[in-house]
């Protein structure tokens, strides 16, 4: 059932803000106004399209009852009918409560877990598969923080990724990804499993985080690249701890004042990610049953090379189309991901 009411709010408030933007509100008023504005305009032209429909419905019927305009009516009325549905459920999955995160920018760290030399090759090639696929999306993929192995795999990478509703699909990638294959490593053709681990944080722009100066530690170091060489000769690598949480970041660009800006990006980001998973926790005592929860001990999908297979344990989706993915063709995932997610929605608020 559609919640007539509520739509009604939602049309009054968005005729609200759309007079108060015409008479002019103050500077710090109009963007939030703004924002919620933009927010709520593809809410209301679902509504109104959901209305037309019916009405056009309505209006079908009474012409039933007319000679003249039966045949007409007749002709309109299963086409009218068939398309409502669709209709309604757009207009559902509108009305679903959004993530505030979803918009943002979004932190990608990789780590090898199980299986040493090839659990690292594997994370490099994750690496890749989220680059190939940012760059697809049009998004920019800038690496923060990269430590390789004199194999080629990593040891641990931070990215940050910028677009259009980045963490929105980004968001379903945390957790542990299990790969079967067998190793370059391996001279005797077996096949090991091994794992990489994916967070996948919201960017903390535009959010107030409050971090009192005598809780930090800035250290600065030399920068090293892969099997820890040094790559120049000045000590331009910032490493930031938060005292009072032990999160430690750090930053090997070529600057050291952009290093002390990233490192504080990555930072407050993972201040900002602790409070949101605190207020998870309290809204849910079973995250780990909630796709995209982004509970990163969560082992989430493997990929079996030699069968060409990617399954994603949490909606039981299975492709074998491996060799597409690894390359970021990873739409098909997410958007079952995104559709699972909104399923479950659906099913809680009419709960």
């Amino acid at each position: 059932m559609i919640p007539e009411d509520r739509l009604m709010q939602i049309v009054q408030r968005f005729q609200f803000l759309e007079a108060k933007m015409a008479d002019g509100a103050d500077g710090s008023d109009i963007a939030a106004l703004a924002r919620e504005y933009s927010d709520l305009k593809p809410v209301v032209d679902q509504i109104e399209y959901w209305q037309k429909i019916r009405s056009d419905i309505a209006e079908a019927e009474e012409m039933l009852g007319d000679p003249d305009m039966k045949a007409l009516a007749e002709e309109e009325l299963p086409a009218l009918t068939a398309r409502l549905p669709e209709v309604e459920h757009a207009l559902q999955l509108a009305l679903l409560p959004k993530d505030e995160a979803d918009s943002k920018p979004a932190i990608l760290e990789i780590r090898p877990g199980t299986g040493g030399d090839e659990a690292a090759l594997f994370a490099g090639d994750l690496l890749r598969m989220y680059s190939r696929y940012a760059e697809a999306k049009g998004w920019r993929f800038e690496i923060i923080e990269e430590q390789a192995t004199e194999l080629g795999g990593i040891k641990e990478v931070i990215a940050q990724i910028k677009g259009d509703n980045v963490f929105a699909r980004m968001k379903y990638e945390s957790g542990v990804h299990r790969v079967q294959r067998v190793p370059t490593t391996e001279s005797g053709g077996r096949i090991h499993t091994s794992a990489a681990t994916v967070a996948v944080l919201p960017e903390a722009e535009g959010v107030d985080i409050d971090i009192a100066p005598g809780d930090l530690r800035i250290d600065t170091m030399r920068s090293s690249g892969a099997g820890g060489q040094h790559v120049n000769t000045t000590d331009s690598a910032v490493r930031i701890t938060h005292i009072p949480t032990g999160i430690v970041v750090t930053s090997s660009q070529k600057s050291q004042h952009r290093n002390r800006e990233i490192a504080m990006e990555v930072l407050k980001t993972r201040l900002f990610d602790l409070e949101r998973q605190r207020q998870h926790d309290e809204r849910s005592a079973d995250r780990a049953a909630q796709v995209g929860s982004g509970d990163r001990s969560e082992r989430i999908r493997t990929y079996n090379f030699p069968q060409g297979r990617m399954t994603d344990h949490r909606i039981n989706l299975t492709l074998y189309k491996l060799d597409q993915i690894m390359q970021g063709d990873l739409d098909e995932v997410i958007d079952a991901l995104i559709t699972d997610a909104q399923a479950r929605q659906m099913a809680e608020m009419e709960g």
